[in-house]
């Protein structure tokens, strides 16, 4: 019987093939990148010289900042086109399917879709070492050699992002399982509790109070230790805290709503949250680097003048060429992200919008919807990441560098960037709200 169920998850549907494409393309994207972050992250814990150290602390703070918004973009991955899995899921516990046979058809084709993506990704990423190693860092190319990680470290990095899947595919099995009615009949709100933002302020003020003790460290390493951690986990608090904030927002422009578009943009918001948040989660880590990078920009400036030692100079020069690739990183996390969790929300909601058209709802007003559906909280979600990453930034840099007129310019540019990446996506995703319509 579950052979059974397996061939049947894992064949689409007609026209939908993409919801199988979909995740095995995100995978592909999340091991690609981080396999090509890590490899060349190790890189500076090979030197040992006076200047090691910092390399090494730039290169761990630049590898949290990467890693958290791919374990986003993995766990995004994992959760495309779960709304199809679900519903068939469901359907086969109201035909009688015990919940073993269910469990075990969703962790084997989850692993399949998984596994599919990764070897792409190894792939991939084995195509990228030559280039890589091409970046300069103090005065010569790094060699692909120093950026090839080992087979051990890159089966080490595949099995987690296999691991993620099958995580993501067994925790939403306790909804299907308790209540398949609910999900079948898509009655299952989504909830997002008042409690993540006490726990996320709670966070917060840690967060800036643990920055303020940053200088007064002794040991490098300690210091290291602690801006990973800093900034790794306010970058957690910002996935916290960023569903309740756009529920709380949308309950109120629902309340004040005066054209169609305004209202369902704001209840296809509260029908999940959580899933708005994906699909600007990834410009709103963006946001949270442009402010350091922006600092860093300005903290650079000052590294290069004529007065500074060629030791500087160069650290200088090394800094900003690292800046560059973390940035390049973060965008195409973002331009993966956006485009996935887009496409994927667009052909799982193709029967809410064919619903819509048979009501007599003109297609201009459900893309004005959609659309404002994910640009509304993209200002408010951008805005707010960088507020917070200010918060963390001033205790260890001071106003004076943050309110710069290079560090401001800074991150204006990343943060319209970022919104430039989901307004594109937006667009792109468009021909499947189309075809929705079309086949009402």
């Amino acid at each position: 019987m579950n052979l059974a169920v397996i061939r049947l998850l894992m064949r689409p549907e007609k026209g939908h093939a993409a919801t199988l494409v979909l995740p095995a393309v995100a995978f592909a994207v999340v091991t690609t990148l981080a396999l090509t972050v890590i490899g060349g992250a190790q890189t500076f814990w090979t030197w040992d010289d006076d200047y090691s150290m910092i390399y090494q602390t730039l290169a761990a703070v630049a590898l949290v900042l990467l890693v958290m918004p791919l374990a986003s973009l993995g766990g995004a991955a994992a959760r495309l086109s779960a709304r199809r899995r679900d519903e068939r899921l469901s359907t086969l516990r109201l035909l009688g399917v015990t919940p073993f046979g269910v469990g075990v058809a969703t962790v084997v084709e989850s692993t399949l879709i998984a596994a599919a993506g990764v070897v792409v990704g190894i792939v991939l990423y084995l195509a990228l070492v030559p280039v890589v190693g091409l970046i300069p860092f103090r005065g010569e190319a790094l060699g692909a050699a120093a950026v090839l990680l080992s087979p051990a470290a890159i089966a080490l990095v595949s099995l987690g992002a296999v691991l993620l899947a099958v995580v993501s595919a067994v925790l939403g099995l306790r909804t299907i399982v308790i209540s398949p009615l609910g999900v079948r009949m898509r009655t299952q709100g989504a909830k997002v509790h008042w409690v993540r933002a006490v726990a996320a302020g709670v966070l917060l003020l840690a967060a800036f109070l643990v920055a303020q003790a940053v200088p007064t460290l002794a040991s490098a390493m300690a210091v290291t230790v602690t801006l990973a951690v800093l900034f790794g986990g306010t970058l957690a608090l910002l996935n916290l805290i960023g569903p309740w904030v756009l529920k709380v927002i949308a309950t109120r422009q629902v309340r004040r709503a005066q054209t169609p578009e305004r209202l369902l943009a704001g209840r296809t918001v509260l029908d999940s949250p959580k899933g708005t948040w994906r699909q600007v989660g990834g410009v709103a880590m963006a946001s949270f680097m442009a402010v350091f990078a922006g600092t860093g920009v300005s903290l650079m400036n000052l590294m290069s003048t004529e007065d500074a030692a060629a030791e500087q100079v160069a650290l200088a020069a090394d800094m900003r060429t690292g800046l560059i690739i973390t940035l390049i990183a973060s965008f195409l996390m973002v331009a993966a992200s956006v485009g996935v969790t887009q496409a994927s929300d667009a052909l799982d909601q193709r029967p809410l919008h064919r619903s819509l058209h048979q009501l007599g709802m003109p297609r201009t007003t459900v893309e004005a919807a959609r659309r404002r559906a994910v640009m509304s909280p993209l200002l408010i979600t951008t805005l707010g990441s960088a507020l917070v990453a200010a918060v963390v930034v001033f205790p260890l840099l001071g106003a004076a560098v943050i309110v710069a007129p290079l560090s401001l310019l800074t991150i204006a540019l990343v943060l319209c960037a970022g919104i430039l990446i989901v307004w594109l996506s937006t667009l792109a995703t468009r021909p499947l709200l189309r075809a929705a319509f079309a086949d009402a």
